[in-house]
């Protein structure tokens, strides 16, 4: 299943796809294969095997490749940094989908809140006049009747 809940094509490419056997993908992100190795070690960027244990890199490991070489070649960070900016995206990625998730459920959540009162307010009786309890009380009070000024 995909992200929106639809069954996908099992033979449908998506960037997510391994499809890359080490020496391509070391070609399309310009590392060397070994490279490719040391950073699968660290955890850095973590392809899917085959059963016979051999990598298979996905177009997205291929950009995650290029980026984790771009932050170490010319941003001049050391691979445990680079490790921790990939977590910390991949927790930043995965929060965003999640607040996306309770919008949705909010906004269903409402939609169906306003529906039930409208149903409540359209079963209103109009002939009906609201009954409203009056507080009793003990005070009391003396009416006097106005004097007539020539009394």
């Amino acid at each position: 299943m995909d992200t929106t809940g639809r069954r996908r094509n099992p033979y449908e490419l998506t960037e997510e796809t391994p499809v890359y056997v080490i020496s391509v993908a070391a070609q399309l992100s310009g590392l060397h294969p070994q490279t490719l190795r040391q950073y699968d070690r660290l955890g850095l960027v973590s392809p899917d095997r085959t059963p016979g244990r051999g990598r298979r890199y996905s177009a997205r490991d291929i950009e995650l490749l290029r980026t984790v070489q771009q932050l170490s070649q010319d941003e001049g960070i050391n691979l445990a940094g680079i490790k921790r900016i990939i977590e910390l995206e991949n927790q930043v990625a995965a929060l965003q989908s999640r607040v996306a998730e309770l919008q949705s459920a909010l906004e269903g959540a409402a939609v169906a809140m306003q529906q039930r009162e409208a149903a409540v307010h359209a079963s209103y009786r109009r002939d009906l006049v609201p009954y409203q309890e009056v507080q009793q009380t003990s005070a009391l009070v003396v009416w006097r009747p106005k004097r007539s000024p020539d009394q």
